[in-house]
C-alpha cells in the first residue's frame, strides 16, 4: 500500500564520495558475515559449497580491506555510520540469523541477488565519483563483482543435477524471479487477502450480489494501483539490478487486482449463495496458488508456505463474515 509517513532516506544520487566509500565498506563487511554464516549453516551438509562460501567471504572481506585503506589515505579513520537501509534504492534483506530453514536453492539465489546488486552498486558509484584512483577501484570492483554472480551455479551443482543446473543456471531466470515473480507474488499476496474481508463483509451484510461485486470490484482496482505504484516507487533498479521499476509496479498492480477480482466477479452471478459458494472454492484456489508459487520460486516449504498463507486467509475470510452478519 501506499507510504503513509516520509521517507527520510537519502537519495544514492547526494551521496559523497566519503559517503559511498563508506556505505561500500558496511555493505562488504555485511556481505562477508553472510557468506561466513552460509559456509556454517549449510557446510557440514554440502562441504564444497562451505568451502566456496568461506573464499567469498574472504574476497569480500579483501574488497572491504581495499575500500578502507583508500577511505583512509583520503579521508581519515573516521568512517561516516552510513548503511544500505539509510539509502532510498536499496531493499531491506531479512537477516540470515533469522531464517529457520536455509536451503542450498535458497542460498544459491541469494548469492546471485547480492552479487548482482554490489555489480550496480558499483556500477553507479563510478559514475557518480570524480576522484580517479576511487573510480578506478570502484570500477575493478564493479568487475570482480560481475564474476562473484556466476559463482552461484558453482555452489554444489552436482547436488541439482544435470537439469536442475541447466535451469538454475540461467542469469535469466533469476531475473525474471526478481524482476516479476517477487513483485507479482506479493501483489497476489495483498490482492487476495487483503480484500476478502470487504468484499465479504459487503455480501453478507447487503445479501446483493451487484453491489457485493461493485465493492470487490472498487477494493481490486484500488489495491492493485496502491501496490503498482508503491512497487515502482520502492527503487529504480539502478543499486539493485532488480529490473525496472515499471516491469516491476506493473508485475504488482496486475496481480493485486487480479487477486482482489478472483473472488469479486462470482457476485456477478444473481443467485447470492451459489455466487458465495463459487466465491468461496476461488479463494481457496487463490491461497493454494499462493503457497504453490513460493515454494516453487521463492524455495519456501510448501506445507509451512501453505499454513501462512491459507491459515491468514481464512482469518481474514472469517473476520470479513463475522463483520458483515453483525
Amino acid at each position: 500500500m501506499l507510504r503513509l509517513w516520509p521517507d527520510n532516506r537519502r537519495d544514492f544520487s547526494t551521496l559523497s564520495e566519503r559517503e559511498i566509500l563508506s556505505l561500500a565498506i558496511a555493505a562488504e563487511e555485511e556481505d562477508g558475515r553472510i557468506y561466513s554464516e552460509y559456509a556454517t549453516r549449510l557446510g557440514e551438509t554440502y562441504p564444497g559449497s562451505g568451502a566456496l562460501f568461506e573464499g567469498m567471504a574472504a574476497e569480500e572481506d579483501e574488497h572491504r580491506r581495499r575500500l578502507l585503506d583508500l577511505y583512509v589515505a583520503r579521508f581519515g579513520p573516521r568512517l561516516v555510520p552510513i548503511r544500505r537501509e539509510h539509502v532510498r534504492g536499496f531493499l531491506t534483506r531479512k537477516p540470515v540469523w533469522l531464517q529457520k530453514t536455509l536451503t542450498l536453492d535458497q542460498a544459491r539465489q541469494q548469492v546471485w541477488e547480492m552479487e548482482e546488486g554490489a555489480y550496480h552498486f558499483y556500477l553507479e558509484a563510478a559514475k557518480q565519483v570524480t576522484d580517479a584512483d576511487i573510480r578506478k577501484l570502484l570500477g575493478d570492483l564493479a568487475a570482480a563483482e560481475k564474476g562473484h554472480a556466476q559463482r552461484a551455479d558453482q555452489i554444489d551443482s552436482t547436488v541439482l543435477g544435470a537439469e536442475g543446473r541447466a535451469q538454475e543456471s540461467q542469469e535469466a531466470h533469476r531475473q525474471f524471479v526478481l524482476t516479476y515473480v517477487q513483485p507479482g507474488l506479493a501483489g497476489l499476496m495483498d490482492g487476495s487477502v487483503s480484500t476478502l474481508a470487504p468484499v465479504f463483509a459487503a455480501a453478507f451484510a447487503t445479501g446483493d450480489t451487484h453491489q457485493t461485486f461493485l465493492v470487490g470490484l472498487a477494493a481490486a482496482v484500488g489495491a492493485g494501483i496502491s501496490m503498482g505504484f508503491t512497487e515502482a516507487a520502492s527503487d529504480d533498479g539502478k543499486l539493485t539490478g532488480r529490473g525496472s521499476p515499471i516491469k516491476r509496479g506493473l508485475a504488482a498492480g496486475v496481480m493485486t487486482a487480479v487477486g482482489g477480482l478472483g473472488h469479486a466477479l462470482p457476485y456477478l452471478i444473481h443467485d447470492f449463495w451459489i455466487a458465495t459458494g463459487v466465491a468461496a472454492f476461488v479463494v481457496l484456489v487463490e491461497l493454494w496458488a499462493i503457497a504453490f508459487i513460493q515454494q516453487r520460486y521463492m524455495q519456501t516449504p510448501f506445507w509451512r508456505a501453505a499454513l501462512q498463507v491459507v491459515l491468514g486467509g481464512a482469518l481474514v475470510f472469517a473476520a470479513g463474515i463475522l463483520i458483515g452478519s453483525a
